[in-house]
């Protein structure tokens, strides 16, 4: 869940003697521009290099997959430095143009790979590990938090408001990636609905935190209630959202099992709600997670709620490669976005980076039980991937004006590429690692092994 706010990233100048709650209601609801458009920018590029940078995407995103297969590291890399080298580096595209554009992609990739991976959720799975998500989602969170918020206080001289902002900008996994990945790893399937919920969750901490970040700096006064507020406000218009139009619309699709755009009309829906959940307050990240998790388990709801269903079947071939495109160009995307600072924003990022997988090595020790294999425990323990919310969230800075409003980007940055590089390396190891001869994956049965 984006974390999934930054969609339409944009603040309007507010005074900070009117800064209250309507703030933090206004930003989730509303964030619609992002950066201000510069005036006289040039275009982004000649319309045959724009191509010419798209079938390089497709190449890429087509031979990572295959890569991925055969070595167990994942593409992301290859594709955000291409994203790099066409951008930042050699100005193929420019970078202030794709600024501007970030709220209509970053909506488009978040609502397409949320809604994927709902449909790829086993409901059964994600209920049976639904506490574990919970609490690495908040023990990970927090340690990230209070990590990065030292580094930055001690190590750049900052003040404990602006390195918290910080800290909550790159404190959560980035579920767009997350959900990419998981779909990629021989784990068993409680173990990626796990990593899938735990993604969402902390993308809705971070970009919740964030946000009553800013008012806080802003305003100079921190509201702790406020947070429970909104967030209990983002979650229940997104699950209000996703069950209120999922549960009817499995029974819609029953009736146009055999219409000719039955696919489309399913995403014309997806739009809607996602356009409701902003109008409500809420990203639209969770509503587009919980309406594909409605459609995706459409036979079992529907033996509970005691209607029966034809055996229909989304469009697989259509979503499949819609999905393989947006995911390919987000991560390109996301190097485009990239920003070159001072040697000691690289060292930060790198340490925060580390100082987050220690972390997370500790977390998972003290969260996972026996019932979790080595190699589920060995996936989950490097699953760190920070993403576009974090690069998208740290522009906010530049536009409220706030203290050291350069560095958060190119922090940011060094931190996306970090946590990418190690969530790389540590799935390459985590290959070599055998499930369980079972049929659950890596998600140990101890119940099955000892009644047989």
């Amino acid at each position: 869940m984006i974390k999934s706010y930054f969609e339409e990233f944009s603040l309007p100048e507010i005074p900070t003697e009117q800064l209250d709650s309507n703030f933090i209601i206004q930003g989730l609801a509303d964030l619609q521009k992002s950066i201000e458009a510069l005036s006289g920018q040039e275009s982004i590029a000649a319309a045959h290099v724009v191509l010419l940078a798209a079938g390089v995407t497709i190449f890429l995103g087509v031979a990572g997959e295959a890569f991925f297969k055969k070595t167990g590291i994942p593409d992301i890399a290859f594709l955000m430095i291409l994203g790099v080298i066409i951008g930042p580096i050699l100005g193929i595209i420019q970078v202030e143009v794709v600024t501007e554009i970030v709220p209509y992609f970053a909506a488009l990739a978040l609502i397409i790979i949320m809604f994927d991976g709902g449909l790829n959720l086993d409901l059964r799975h994600m209920v049976k590990t639904a506490h574990f998500a919970v609490i690495i989602a908040i023990l990970g969170f927090a340690v990230s938090m209070v990590i990065v918020s030292v580094l930055a206080h001690y190590g750049l001289g900052w003040d404990w408001l602006d390195s918290i902002l910080l800290s909550s900008i790159v404190g959560g996994s980035s579920s767009i990636i997350v959900f990419s990945l998981v779909r990629q790893i021989r784990v068993s399937e409680e173990t990626r609905s796990m990593l899938s919920f735990e993604s969402a969750l902390t993308d809705i901490l971070s970009t919740i935190i964030a946000f009553i970040m800013f008012e806080a700096i802003l305003s100079g006064y921190f509201d702790l209630e406020l947070l429970g507020v909104t967030f209990g406000r983002a979650v229940a218009v997104g699950l209000l959202l996703g069950l209120g139009v999922g549960i009817p619309w499995m029974y819609v699709t029953a009736k146009l099992a055999n219409a000719q755009h039955s696919y489309m009309l399913t995403l014309g829906i997806l739009f809607v709600l996602f356009f409701m959940a902003k109008s409500f307050g809420e990203s639209g990240a969770l509503t587009a997670l919980v309406f594909g998790l409605m459609l995706g388990n459409r036979y079992r709801l529907s033996r509970y709620l005691r209607f029966k269903l034809p055996e229909i079947r989304t469009d697989d071939t259509m979503h499949s490669q819609l999905t393989f495109l947006v995911r390919s160009f987000f991560f390109v995307f996301v190097g485009l976005l990239a920003s070159f600072g001072r040697i000691e924003y690289f060292v930060f990022g790198v340490l925060a980076v580390i100082s987050i997988y220690v972390g997370r090595i500790f977390v998972t020790k003290v969260t996972l039980t026996k019932r979790f294999s080595l190699l589920d425990k060995k996936v989950t323990t490097v699953m760190i991937p920070r993403g576009l919310a974090a690069a998208v969230l740290a522009t906010f800075p530049l536009t409220l004006g706030l203290p050291n409003a350069d560095a958060y980007p190119q922090i940011a940055f060094f931190i996306i590429m970090m946590s990418v590089v190690i969530t790389t390396i540590g799935l390459g190891r985590a290959k070599k690692i055998p499930p369980p001869d079972n049929l659950e994956g890596g998600y140990v049965q101890t119940e099955k092994k000892d009644s047989g």
